[in-house]
């Protein structure tokens, strides 16, 4: 996965990169449950090209939903892999389920 994306160990974590990125966040949820490991590891290629395309208008987190559950509650995460994105701690759009290099920049694209 690329540099560019934030792996938060934890809640506080999570909240602490929110608080600090100048520029909407992605956050992208994943799950370690086994229908949730393949689709979500194809998704890693898939965000972390993402966010080295959009490093100057977007921060990318990758989060783990058992380690961050408030915020998987907070924004409603039901299932993984999906997508939350935030513009000044708000969501703006949602997303789930595997999807392309294309898909995504359209999810995009409609909200920065």
């Amino acid at each position: 996965m690329a540099r560019r994306v934030h792996r938060p160990r934890e809640d506080a974590e999570f909240d602490f990169i929110l608080g600090m990125s100048g520029v909407p966040v992605l956050a992208y949820f994943t799950g370690t449950w086994p229908r949730a490991i393949e689709p979500c590891r194809a998704m890693d290629l898939v965000v972390g090209g993402i966010a080295d395309e959009y490093a100057s208008r977007l921060t990318a987190v990758r989060t783990d939903i058992t380690r961050c559950p408030a915020a998987t509650e907070r924004y409603g995460i039901t299932e993984a892999p999906s997508y939350v994105l935030l513009k000044e701690g708000e969501a703006v759009a949602h997303g789930t389920g595997p999807m392309t290099t294309a898909e995504v920049r359209e999810f995009l694209d409609g909200h920065l």
